[in-house]
């Protein structure tokens, strides 16, 4: 454990919640005996790049405010198909809430927030089952929605990052594309497609004419809307993606703003 400002200010440490070396997770806490709200936060990188020790400023600026953090690496795509990746997350979420008393967390309140790939990790737990105790949001910065869209958009796209994320989108599903035997898992992948009534409420943000189009998160606000379930679609002008998108200044408020307002 690291006493990150002495005196009893932040402390963070790095602890595995499975065996394989991604596995892995960033807490930062403050240990004063009192319980906060969480925030797992989750990379992108096309789901087959990418680390946790891009998102550390943005963890640190939630850990200022009090807030217990969980930054993850997951397995990547080049180790595991889908749904490896839901499955950690899923995971260390469990681990956190097994440790809580170490790291001074509530965890019956709690957010989780993802960055393009990791967008779409963080709102495939959000609608995982039918609901899952203690979250009471999810956050998506450019978040994939649907991977079957990307595919379907990366075929005749002319941005070569749309055309990257069509082939992304099909080493997730383990090197094959929607149809036959691969159907099941692109399925699976499929966000919107198992939308309920007790999934947690989402905000989702994407800029105007990136390579992940807001139309991703309205086919999710439509169908979360005939479950019951609120999800806010922000679109800003521009072509900032994931953490470009989170570092204009409005949009990190404006998350903020959200976040305070579910979980405190």
């Amino acid at each position: 454990m690291t006493d990150l400002d002495g005196m009893g200010g932040l402390a963070s440490e790095t602890v595995s919640y499975g065996k394989h070396r991604h596995q892995q997770m960033d807490v930062w806490w403050t240990p004063d005996g009192q319980k906060r709200p969480g925030i797992f936060i989750v990379h992108g990188g096309w789901w087959s790049s990418g680390d946790k020790k891009q998102m550390t400023e943005i963890t640190r600026t939630y850990a200022d405010r009090g807030y217990t953090v969980f930054n993850l690496n997951y397995r990547l795509s080049t180790e595991a198909a889908w749904p490896a990746q839901r499955a950690d997350a899923l995971d260390a979420i469990a681990t956190a809430k097994r440790h809580a008393d170490r790291w001074a967390f509530d965890a019956g309140n709690f957010v989780v927030t993802g960055f393009s790939a990791g967008g779409h990790i963080a709102a495939a737990v959000g609608t995982y089952g039918n609901g899952m105790p203690g979250l009471k949001g999810v956050v998506g910065l450019s978040p994939i929605i649907s991977p079957l869209r990307a595919y379907t958009d990366g075929a005749t796209a002319a941005d070569p990052y749309a055309a990257r994320l069509r082939k992304a989108a099909i080493r997730l599903a383990g090197g094959c594309a929607p149809k036959g035997k691969c159907s099941r898992v692109w399925a699976s992948m499929e966000v919107a497609w198992h939308a309920s009534a007790k999934d947690a409420p989402m905000l989702t943000v994407h800029s105007q004419f990136e390579f992940v189009p807001p139309v991703q998160s309205m086919l999710l606000k439509q169908t979360l809307a005939k479950a019951g379930v609120p999800v806010q679609v922000v679109t800003v002008p521009g072509t900032a993606h994931a953490s470009g998108l989170h570092r204009n200044v409005s949009v990190a408020e404006r998350v903020q703003k959200w976040i305070t307002e579910r979980i405190g």
